[in-house]
């Protein structure tokens, strides 16, 4: 299916343009064309993510329009469901995020998985305020390639390192990314992290990165979901 094609236009332009109208009708017609949910998503509304991503980094568009993108990327998601449920192959990988525990912080966060939805990736939201056992548990629970722990708050920082610990004493052989506003690469370094990026706009290379077969390409330093411009 080439990417010029009509509807996959229509469904990146509806991301790009956070117009929910357009992409309910996208999303039917590419359904009713027989379009495969991986043409779907990786032809198509991946697409208008990767347009925003970077218009957000070059800060051409800011958190609303991005939030906005991301609600109707969703709704995309939502639309089909179904027949990705019958369909797990389509994704690159599962990522399990979440605030850590004393942490409500979430918007950045909510950008992160939207972005890596629109990547491919089958993402598990456990919301704000998460503690490291419900990061192993799920981990577990989806067989997750990565974790990936915010934390906005200095004097929640701390958690970031008890994911670790939580994750060694299971004996997971899950990836641990962290970021957030007082986090830093030396500090994902101290703790074991496997790596760390500085801002929501980065996370879809980051999770590239490790997801790679070659470990050369990987950077040993994670994800951040909770940026310095996020609140």
């Amino acid at each position: 299916m080439p990417e010029n094609c009509p509807v996959l236009q229509d469904l990146k332009r509806s991301v790009e343009t956070w117009d929910y109208a357009l992409m309910e009708k996208s999303v039917k017609d590419a359904l009713d064309q027989g379009l495969a949910p991986e043409v779907i998503v990786s032809q198509g509304l991946a697409k208008g993510m990767e347009t925003i991503s970077d218009l957000f980094n070059e800060a051409k568009i800011y958190l609303p329009q991005v939030m906005a993108a991301a609600k109707t990327m969703e709704g995309a998601l939502e639309m089909i469901g179904p027949t990705m449920a019958h369909d797990t192959s389509m994704y690159r990988g599962t990522v399990v995020m979440g605030s850590v525990l004393g942490d409500i912080h979430e918007i950045g966060k909510n950008v992160c998985c939207a972005m890596l939805r629109g990547a491919g990736y089958n993402v598990i939201d456990l919301g704000p305020d998460v503690s490291p056992d419900k990061f192993v548990e799920a981990a577990e629970q989806y067989s997750a390639d990565i974790v990936g722990g915010s934390a906005l708050m200095t004097t929640t920082l701390v958690m970031q390192k008890n994911i670790v610990r939580a994750v060694r004493d299971a004996d997971s052989k899950v990836l641990m990314i962290f970021g957030g506003a007082p986090c830093s690469r030396e500090w994902v370094e101290e703790i074991g992290g496997d790596g760390y990026s500085a801002s929501g706009s980065e996370i879809v290379a980051l999770v590239n990165r490790l997801m790679s077969d070659d470990p050369l390409s990987a950077d040993p330093h994670v994800l951040s979901t909770e940026g310095d411009s996020y609140e």
